[in-house]
């Protein structure tokens, strides 16, 4: 239905904004040997979550669980250049990885302060700034089973 048909706009998806190297450093699989080979194998990762959501976990909120979900992949360093696939935007931090998703998040919130927001992260600091503009949080096990 549209907004045509009397349906109203069409919702706005949740956004899942990913902090790579948080992520891909959560798991100690050899990533330091090609950091750019471990962003691209995260990202080929999360294309299913677009589409279905995280699935089941005790921290997250109903939409995140069931998709479908807005998905950015922030690379930073040796990672940057990472290509996006449709499923997945990949965003290359210039300078600090964790500013560039604090950033994200308050594009987000600006352009409709309704819009649910998730940052899948460990990083204490991270975690605390983007909470303060009104996303939610978890860790990279949700993205990343061990």
């Amino acid at each position: 239905m549209s907004e045509k048909d009397g349906g109203g706009p069409p919702a706005v998806v949740p956004l899942l904004v990913v902090d790579a190297a948080n992520v891909v450093g959560s798991v100690p699989d050899g990533w330091w040997r090609d950091r750019r080979a471990a962003a691209e194998r995260l990202r080929d990762a999360l294309v299913p979550l677009a589409g279905q959501g995280l699935g089941d976990g005790a921290d997250l909120p109903p939409w995140a669980r069931t998709g479908p979900l807005e998905v950015v992949l922030v690379v930073e360093g040796a990672a940057r250049g990472v290509p996006g696939l449709p499923q997945v935007r990949v965003v290359g931090a210039a300078g600090s990885g964790d500013d560039r998703v604090v950033a994200l998040v308050e594009e987000a919130v600006s352009a409709d302060p309704h819009r649910s927001c998730l940052v899948v992260t460990a990083d204490r600091g991270l975690r605390a700034r983007v909470t303060a503009l009104g996303a939610l949080v978890t860790g990279p096990r949700a993205v990343r089973p061990v």
